[in-house]
């Protein structure tokens, strides 16, 4: 600590600033990824819980209690999308036959909630991309200004000798060091979350669709009856 304070210390005012830079960059990059690795964590956990629920909800024909136990996984992906399809059909529950336009409005529901629910958890992940893809640059700035400085220096001085710009280059290279431990996390943690978001739109896409074939079994039924 006390090294780095004296070579803070040493360093002017335009390494001291991009070293700032990186240090708001690092914290809001880990902020970004504690609040998403939190919010994708309770995704898949409530998910898990409300897909075999709703599956028994549904195979006993209880609308209102699937989108209830859609209503009480407010965080789950997959009870996003289907309380969206669930809702338009339920308008449509209390005509003689279902109309082919209550089919076609839960279809256009489900897109929507899943259109919406993926860019909520793409949320963040374009800045963590971007530090990800900057801050090296932004460190090797640092170390131009600072190799600059240490030179400007030695042709300042008497001492002309390598030692004389030793000092000036260690502390340069911090900003490119510090550059690096704010990228590689930040890229690492953007394709791990985009991994994830990729996994989740399958899901969200299967179970539109195995809602839609449940509303469309459901119709089909209520013709068979009639």
């Amino acid at each position: 600590m006390g090294n780095f304070m004296e070579m803070w210390e040493q360093m002017g005012y335009l390494a001291q600033a991009v070293v700032v830079v990186l240090g708001i960059m690092s914290v809001w990059s880990i902020q970004v990824m504690i609040e998403r690795y939190l919010t994708f964590r309770a995704a898949r956990k409530q998910s898990i819980e409300f897909a075999p629920a709703v599956a028994d909800a549904l195979k006993g024909g209880n609308i209102r209690e699937a989108i209830e136990l859609a209503e009480q996984h407010n965080k789950s992906h997959l009870a996003k999308v289907v309380v969206a399809g669930l809702q338009e059909f339920q308008t449509h529950q209390g005509a003689e036959t279902i109309p082919g336009e209550a089919i076609e409005a839960s279809r256009r529901a489900l897109q929507r909630a899943t259109a919406i629910g993926i860019e909520e958890f793409k949320r963040g992940l374009a800045g963590l991309a971007t530090i990800g893809a900057t801050a090296p640059f932004v460190g090797l700035f640092g170390t131009t200004v600072g190799i600059i400085n240490a030179f400007a220096g030695m042709s300042s001085g008497e001492d002309t000798g390598l030692a004389a710009v030793a000092g000036g280059i260690s502390e340069a290279l911090i900003a490119t060091a510090i550059g690096l431990f704010v990228a590689v996390p930040a890229v690492w943690m953007y394709n791990y979350f985009t991994g994830r978001i990729e996994s989740f739109v399958v899901e969200m896409d299967n179970s539109s669709s195995e809602l839609l074939d449940y509303f469309l079994k459901r119709r089909a039924q209520q013709r068979g009856n009639d």
